[in-house]
């Protein structure tokens, strides 16, 4: 089990993007959705490529027409071209002129009372008119389109002023143009030739273009600004449904940093299925386990403070005593009180320093696989070879066949079974047998120490696991245990994702039997992650 540390670096560079940690999460939720928004309302500025077909298909529709008018009025007497002219102005619905080669116009239908070319002024439109041509202007600008030039009336006797006549006089071509009347609206002007009688010109103000075009970006905008409600109130809702609960995790969070683990609350918020409900039962959890240490850590402390006073009294009055008695035999055994006493601190101060860097220590610590069926015999041999008192015997109980492999530290987990032979030997009576046995069954390896002792009632078998706890057999001196040894135990078996507990033998043969469970681990010989 080896401890990770992240660096803040890493962290950085895996969670989070470097400007995005200076902002909130509500502007970036409604950036993002707004961003998407923005790629809604390019449609404004797909519009204008679509008044530009709309324009080109005009300009070539003008051209055609100029010509189809031209061969009409070339099919038809000189006289009788004026009535021609009007006609076909009525019909077509644009401003038809005609010049001879000289240039000079000869007919006009506005002048024969065809009143169908009207330029408008806009200083005399309405308002929404202002503010369509404002959007057009505004529109344009961003996208860059291209801007025609304004159109002006040329003198009646000066028809070559106009391009496409004098470029229809030329190449005998129909040729078409585009202008800009005063309201912004398009002007198409297109021109033919009439053979020998000069030049045609046509002229619509085509306002319908204009009016399909704003009549879409109305539409447009429409959707736009429903679209945006609807998505900037979804915005706010996930916002809130994120932010807020985020809020009270991290008020609480700062509460339990400030030192008032005790008084905060932090929300679980059970109904909630996601990631923000599974980190808020994290953060519970955690701030639980948090509390639940610093009590652990507070008990502990009282737990040897008391502990520290008794030795410490028994060897306070001994040196006192030692001051006023002047038996030499008396002086010999308040010295054997007081050899004692520094023994029994000496050996409660080593394991009050094992227990409290215990949990560290297994945090950092570099687990093997380990063969509990070597290192129980080798303990068990141990045992022997220093000799039981009392006549007390072991017996090892191991299965033949495949090692017992679990994944662990060699020195803490020897200890383990060191303590739990130390506890069971102290309470066994005369010539007793000690038991120690192992085995596999599915995926877990289970370790025995049963004894013929008094054994533990059954109110007292979880007590016994507690700091301090201390129930010592009859005859054995004061201060020979510190009360630490299954403490500590238990903290190592659980340190390597165990379980340790005690109960009645099952044979009715007085005595206790403690049961350690490790999962088991394959025994390649490489280090081994639980």
């Amino acid at each position: 089990m080896e401890q990770v540390i992240a660096s803040r670096k890493s962290e950085d560079s895996d969670l989070s993007i470097r400007w995005s940690g200076r902002v909130s999460l509500t502007p970036r939720i409604l950036a993002v959705n707004i961003f998407a928004l923005a790629l809604l309302a390019g449609g404004f500025f797909y519009l204008d490529s679509y008044r530009t077909r709309l324009i080109d298909a005009r300009l070539q529709q003008a051209s055609r027409e100029a010509r189809l008018i031209a061969q009409a009025l070339m099919a038809t007497r000189m006289s009788d071209e004026e009535v021609l002219v009007t006609r076909l102005a009525k019909q077509t619905g644009t401003r038809i002129r005609t010049f001879d080669p000289a240039g000079v116009q000869r007919h006009d239908s506005r002048a024969l009372g065809v009143a169908n070319f009207r330029l408008r002024d806009p200083d005399k439109d309405p308002m929404g008119q202002a503010i369509g041509r404002f959007l057009d202007a505004g529109i344009d600008t961003v996208v860059g389109a291209d801007r025609a030039p304004l159109y002006r009336e040329q003198p009646r006797r000066q028809g070559y002023r106009w391009p496409d006549v004098r470029r229809a006089f030329q190449t005998h071509e129909a040729p078409a143009s585009l202008w800009r009347a005063p309201d912004r609206s398009p002007v198409i002007t297109a021109a033919a030739p009439l053979g020998a009688r000069g030049t045609l010109l046509t002229t619509v103000n085509a306002r319908d273009i204009t009016s399909v075009v704003r009549a879409e970006r109305w539409r447009l905008s429409v959707v736009l600004a429903i679209v945006a409600l609807v998505s900037i109130l979804l915005s706010l809702f996930l916002a809130r449904t994120i932010i807020r609960p985020l809020r009270r995790l991290a008020r609480a969070a700062v509460r339990v940093r400030l030192g008032r683990a005790r008084e905060v609350v932090v929300p679980r918020l059970p109904s909630r299925r996601d990631e923000i409900g599974m980190l808020a039962r994290a953060l519970s959890d955690m701030s639980q386990a948090l509390r639940a240490r610093i009590d652990a850590t507070e008990a502990f402390a009282a737990d040897v403070t008391h502990e520290l006073k008794n030795p410490l009294a028994s060897l306070r009055s001994a040196v006192e005593g030692l001051g006023m008695v002047k038996d030499p035999a008396l002086q010999a055994q308040l010295l054997d009180i007081v050899r004692a006493d520094v023994l029994r601190l000496d050996r409660l101060i080593t394991d009050i320093s094992d227990a409290s860097r215990l949990d560290a220590q297994l945090s950092r610590a570099k687990f093997e696989a380990l063969d509990l069926s070597a290192m129980l015999s080798a303990i068990v041999a141990a045992w022997e070879a220093r000799g039981l008192p009392g006549g007390v015997r072991l017996r090892l109980d191991l299965p033949g066949g495949a090692p017992l492999i679990v994944a662990g530290e060699g020195s803490r987990l020897a200890r383990v079974f060191e303590n739990l032979i130390d506890n069971a030997v102290s309470f066994s009576p005369r010539d007793a047998t000690v038991s120690v046995g192992a085995s596999r069954s599915d995926g877990v390896i289970t370790v025995r120490v049963e004894d013929e002792g008094p054994g533990v009632p059954p109110e007292s078998r979880e007590a016994i696991f507690r700091r301090f706890h201390s129930v010592r057999p009859e005859g054995e001196a004061f201060g020979q245990h510190s009360g630490l040894g299954l403490a500590i135990a238990r903290t190592i078996v659980e340190g390597h994702a165990g379980t340790i507990h005690v109960e009645s033998r099952e044979d009715r043969v007085s005595g206790a039997r403690f049961v350690v469970r490790l999962p088991a681990a394959e025994g390649n010989g490489e280090p081994i992650e639980p």
